[in-house]
């Protein structure tokens, strides 16, 4: 996938460089549960391999899966905006692989280099507006009378 949520399209070389060097790799079980909506957000993930869906809690019912993460994708956005506090859930639909960041980490060098914080931040605020419209799409397929009207 080459969209503006991967991380080979989202940042310059450089930058995607000094941020991999504060990855480190982890691995998720099927099943495993990620974060949990409404907890503190202190790490992010790049999905190496496997997939995660990120679900909205839903009262009375099973939470909703709103999209799932792949490849590339950049796996939580709430570490970067105060509270720092979980908007949606996630968990492993298969194994994943991927690369966890720790966020205070990642905002010091966002606050050291101007540039590099504001290539971040324009990735994550595109991260941000991709999920929003996703969640938007399939609540309405979900529980509106006529679905979500895309073309």
């Amino acid at each position: 996938m080459t969209s503006t949520t991967t991380l080979a399209t989202a940042l310059p070389v450089r930058h995607r460089e000094w941020l991999m060097d504060l990855g480190r790799e982890v691995f998720f079980d099927t099943g495993s549960r990620l974060f949990e909506e409404g907890r503190h957000a202190d790490r992010f993930w790049i999905v190496r391999t496997g997939t995660v869906a990120l679900d909205l809690h839903v009262p009375g019912r099973r939470p909703a899966v709103i999209e799932s993460v792949g490849h590339g994708e950049l796996l939580g956005w709430s570490w970067h905006f105060p509270p720092y506090v979980w908007q949606l859930g996630a968990e492993a639909m298969s194994p994943v692989r991927a690369y966890e960041f720790d966020a205070d980490a990642v905002r010091t060098l966002c606050a050291a280099d101007p540039e590099f914080g504001r290539e971040v931040a324009v990735w994550v605020g595109k991260v941000v507006a991709h999920r929003l419209h996703s969640a938007r799409v399939r609540l309405l397929d979900l529980y509106a009378p006529y679905g979500s009207g895309t073309r």
